[in-house]
């Protein structure tokens, strides 16, 4: 049996995005039975104790609240250290530890220490440059950044989900063994349907119609490029609406943002909030005429993983991580000239984007299809560990 600890996400079910769900897809569809894994969940509760999750041991860390941004740090390392524990009572052979992030690199060399003196490996996720993040004061990114400097010495192996990501780290850490295993999605229609309760009450709430909207969906930070997208559909002459759907609620960028665009001043531009039913985001994504992605930090995002396989016509921020997912089968646009209003002008008058939407479906079920993903991830722990 081959024993996998999980460490970085905040646990099962899924209720966020990103690393959650990529956890709950990597056990729920577990191909392999000779693997066990073990899955730290963040917790209020005092008492340490584990819950069965569909087969999976979710061990509880209960961390407390008043640690503010450091609480992620003593999460990872009081889970790290508890599983340590686990291991050495059970007399568990050969575990793997599977941190997600880079979050505890600082501290990474006694920690891979211990790993390595039971007799385990490190495997680390350095997700997507989180250091370049925005949100994020400079001492806090210059601690990233020196956080994945450590975790590439210190861990075994980087799994990477984008060959971009895996370009950068082998160029900036020419020590690191690195691999590629994406992220996954499924390429799957909504279960509703046009004449759905919820579906005719989202478009009369907003005023909109199938294929009468551009979509942005993300988090509402900068770095996603919330205000060139919006300048560039402000310049456009396109009669459809802009919806976008993210947390702005409460987000000191909303504010910001408007006094950068104007874009209260146009009345196709509407905020949508979040919207947590599946199902009916899965339409709003389908129904699109055009989706607008903006992302350019990070690997593989999973937004632009369900665009691909959902919507028929994206447009498409031209970094390398964004190219290396779509390839051929989305439009792109480049910052600091008017090429994303050009695209909206110019397509906005056609009608028929389907060979586009099955070219993206089809490369998605062949690269990114949770089954395939999963499968790699089994493959990789059981050669590896």
């Amino acid at each position: 049996m081959q024993d996998v600890f999980i460490i970085g996400s905040r646990g099962l079910p899924a209720q966020y995005g990103g690393f959650e769900t990529f956890v709950e897809e990597l056990v729920t569809r577990q191909q392999d039975k000779s693997i066990r894994y073990h899955v730290a969940c963040l917790s209020d509760d005092k008492n340490k104790q584990h819950v069965d999750y569909r087969g999976t041991d979710c061990f509880m860390v209960p961390v407390p609240k008043f640690l503010g941004p450091a609480r992620v740090i003593a999460y990872d390392l009081k889970a790290i250290a508890y599983a340590l524990d686990m291991i050495k009572e059970q007399g568990l052979k050969h575990p793997i530890f599977y941190v997600l992030g880079n979050t505890i690199g600082g501290l990474i060399g006694p920690v891979a220490h211990q790993i390595k003196k039971v007799g385990g490996k490190l495997y680390v996720n350095p997700d997507g440059l989180e250091w370049k993040r925005s949100k994020w004061s400079r001492p806090v990114q210059y601690y990233l950044k020196q956080a994945e400097k450590q975790m590439s010495k210190s861990a075994d192996l980087l799994i990477c989900d984008n060959p971009g990501i895996e370009d950068y780290m082998t160029t900036s850490y020419p020590w690191a063994k690195t691999t590629v295993i994406a992220y996954g999605t499924d390429v799957v229609k909504s279960s509703l349907t046009a004449d759905h309760k919820q579906v005719r009450a989202f478009f009369e709430q907003w005023q909109s119609r199938e294929k009468g909207y551009y979509l942005i969906v993300g988090r509402f930070v900068p770095e996603n490029n919330y205000a060139a997208m919006i300048r560039a559909f402000m310049a456009s002459q396109t009669q459809r609406d802009l919806l976008i759907i993210c947390n702005h609620e409460g987000n000191s960028y909303w504010e910001t943002l408007r006094k950068e665009t104007q874009f209260d001043r146009d009345r196709r531009i509407k905020f949508v909030g979040t919207v947590y039913d599946k199902a009916l985001l899965s339409y709003v994504r389908q129904s699109a005429f055009a989706y607008l992605h903006g992302h350019e930090v990070g690997g593989t995002n999973p937004g632009l993983l369900e665009a691909l396989a959902q919507t028929d016509l994206n447009l498409v921020l031209g970094v390398d991580f964004n190219r290396q997912v779509a390839k051929d089968t989305a439009l792109y646009w480049d910052k600091g000239n008017q090429s994303l209003t050009q695209l909206i002008d110019h397509y906005d008058q056609e009608s028929d984007f389907s060979a586009w939407g099955k070219k993206a479906r089809q490369r998605m079920l062949a690269a990114y299809s949770w089954e395939q993903i999963v499968g790699q991830y089994e493959e990789l722990f059981l050669d590896e560990g």
